[in-house]
């Protein structure tokens, strides 16, 4: 996975679509803006930088910029994982989840947000298979991102056992969640 496929460029130096640009100074973007929601929006077109430019400025309005995001991690503590174990289903479940997000506008935005705010990450202890389960359809219940990880089973456990619940999103409605869970 390259970094400069996951997560918008910072640099200038970065080449913007001639045409796209054009377009969305047409919609009297100013140049800068229209350089930034394209290389956030990896080119794909000037309306989709059109919508993320709009959609940014309406959420700037709004006080947006106090809201804070963050990616947590419920492991599984019914299973008999050793500390390795868990560290590598815990890495499985970031890039796993920040690779869904990448498929949403919206969640993209947000996994940006968050990467660029410090990239707050939490790992929390859940009971078992069916708590993770329960904890994904709250957090699903309420648009939050998530992504449960299902181990191979060539090591420590049986084949398909839900080892982590990867969820993200702001951190009050991930609170609502996962608030009440303990520290791993």
């Amino acid at each position: 996975m390259e970094s400069s496929e996951q997560c918008p460029p910072d640099s200038a130096q970065q080449e913007v679509n001639p045409v796209f640009l054009q377009q969305l100074r047409e919609l009297d973007i100013p140049e800068e803006a229209a350089r930034q929601a394209l290389l956030h929006t990896r080119n794909v077109s000037a309306e989709e930088a059109a919508m993320y430019y709009f959609n940014k400025l309406e959420n700037e309005e709004e006080g947006d910029e106090d809201v804070m995001f963050k990616m947590v991690f419920v492991v599984n503590m019914e299973l008999s994982m050793g500390v390795g174990k868990v560290a590598a289903q815990v890495g499985h479940a970031a890039v796993a989840l920040y690779q869904a997000m990448q498929e949403k506008n919206t969640w993209r935005e947000m996994a940006w947000k968050w990467d660029h705010a410090g990239a707050k990450k939490i790992v929390l202890q859940g009971t078992n298979m069916a708590h993770l389960l329960e904890l994904q359809a709250l957090a699903m219940s309420l648009s939050l991102p998530t992504k449960l990880i299902q181990d191979a089973g060539l090591t420590q456990v049986e084949p398909g056992s839900s080892t982590v619940l990867a969820i993200m999103g702001d951190e009050e409605m991930v609170n609502n969640v996962t608030g009440s869970l303990k520290l791993l």
